[in-house]
């Protein structure tokens, strides 16, 4: 190839799995990734929002997932995103949700609803707290029994991915995504030998061979570049900005504790000058019990020596 194309661009995805000359790879990676959860594998299905060619070349690709529905009324959703945002999870669910619930018109009954399947590739790691980059999101129940088989959310991290020996088709199409950009198309190792992989390097030579298609495809990619450095930005900003305010909630806390301190200073103080005027108090009470006691005595005294004489 003239130039090396990363598959993980949104165009070149699309084309990938989306467009109806490769329709047959469509079919591939959606029972490589569903196998285990589908009764049977699929022989055919329908794109039903296909990769156009003319529409990436004017720059108004705007819709870059794939959606498909097999012969059975079933729905798929494909959907690639190198970026995690904080809202991802809810995005996710709400695009699987909206899928499902619009197959159905007004009127019509919920007998009509078909399993539906969301695929999402990540770029960067969603889940860190776990070492699975597979994950399966199904309608069950604490003790695994499903409240109904209609499909459910599929995330691939690719992130965390990074076997080097390919043993299930999914582990293949992963390794695709991840190494293709390094291949050397006379020269593929052999874990792409499969007509599979031969036809998805096409695709890729075709944006690499068109001087049109290419520039489109760089257009993409430095787009994609321009808003992975916004998001460090943000990210960065947020991270400046938590900081910040965690120094102002320790230097908050600081001068809290010093009140605190002040206060519990002036208590003591206080009791110290309490206890000091007791002291004080008692004594007095003492000195004038004893000269109370002393002057009795002095009466006595004059009274025994008046009766004395």
């Amino acid at each position: 190839m003239r130039h090396p194309i990363d598959p993980k661009i949104d165009c070149v995805f699309k084309a990938l799995l989306g467009s109806q000359a490769n329709r047959a790879l469509l079919i591939h990676f959606l029972n490589a990734t569903l196998g285990q959860d589908l009764a049977g594998p699929l022989t055919e299905v329908e794109i039903l929002n296909p990769y156009n060619e003319r529409e990436f070349l004017d720059d108004k690709l705007s819709i870059v997932d794939v959606k498909a529905r097999d012969q059975a009324g079933r729905l798929y959703q494909i959907e690639l995103q190198l970026l995690n945002l904080p809202e991802l999870p809810a995005r996710m669910l709400y695009g699987w949700a909206d899928l499902y619930s619009a197959q159905l018109q007004d009127g019509e009954p919920y007998e009509h609803l078909r399993p539906t399947y969301a695929i999402w590739l990540l770029g960067q790691t969603l889940r860190s707290g776990l070492c699975e980059w597979f994950h399966r999101f199904r309608l069950r129940d604490d003790q695994g029994r499903e409240l109904l088989d209609h499909g459910g959310l599929y995330l691939l991290e690719l992130s965390k991915f990074a076997a080097e020996t390919v043993v299930t088709e999914l582990e293949r199409w992963l390794k695709f995504f991840i190494e293709a950009p390094r291949l050397d198309e006379t020269h593929l190792p052999e874990w792409m030998h499969t007509q599979e992989m031969h036809q998805a390097m096409s695709t890729l030579k075709a944006f690499s061979e068109k001087e049109r298609a290419y520039h489109a495809y760089q257009s993409r990619q430095n787009y994609l570049r321009q808003q992975i450095s916004i998001q460090r930005h943000l990210d960065a900003l947020q991270v400046e900005a938590r900081q910040e305010r965690a120094a102002k909630e320790q230097e908050r806390a600081a001068k809290e504790q010093e009140r605190a301190a002040k206060e519990q200073a002036q208590q003591l103080a206080e009791q110290e000058r309490t206890a000091k005027e007791q002291e004080r108090t008692a004594k007095e009470q003492e000195r004038l019990a004893k000269e109370a006691a002393l002057a009795e005595l002095e009466r006595l005294k004059a009274q025994l020596r008046d009766q004395g004489d």
